[in-house]
């Protein structure tokens, strides 16, 4: 918990929501980044030469590579590369709208305003 020094009642508990669910933002957080590195990297492959040395291209095939890789077992092989990019962003966002649905049926999801 988080201590807010107050006004004449002195130090009062805050609770702070991202603190209190971190175990659902945490992973919404890195699944949302690594989809927005993957549409990162779908407008990057207009601008670089896929064999670029340009350190800002390497770093995103770096880390989007092990996304397509997965996303490359359960696509077929006759889907182009760009298509495969992305199938990856639709497959990262299903795992946000799971990992939602799997914290509300099991009722531990965030709510609204929710203070803890």
């Amino acid at each position: 918990m988080l201590e807010a020094c107050g006004g004449a009642g002195g130090g009062e508990a805050v609770s702070n929501p991202l603190l209190t669910y971190w175990w659902f933002h945490l992973p919404n957080l890195v699944l949302a980044a690594l989809m927005y590195t993957v549409i990162g990297r779908f407008v990057l492959t207009f601008i670089f030469d896929p064999a670029s040395t340009n350190y800002i291209w390497r770093f995103f095939v770096w880390l989007t590579d092990p996304v397509l890789k997965m996303v490359g077992y359960v696509t077929p092989r006759a889907v182009p590369p760009l298509v495969v990019l992305l199938f990856s962003v639709v497959w990262l966002f299903a795992a946000r709208v799971l990992l939602l649905l799997l914290v509300s049926t099991v009722g531990l999801a965030p709510t609204a305003g929710a203070t803890g």
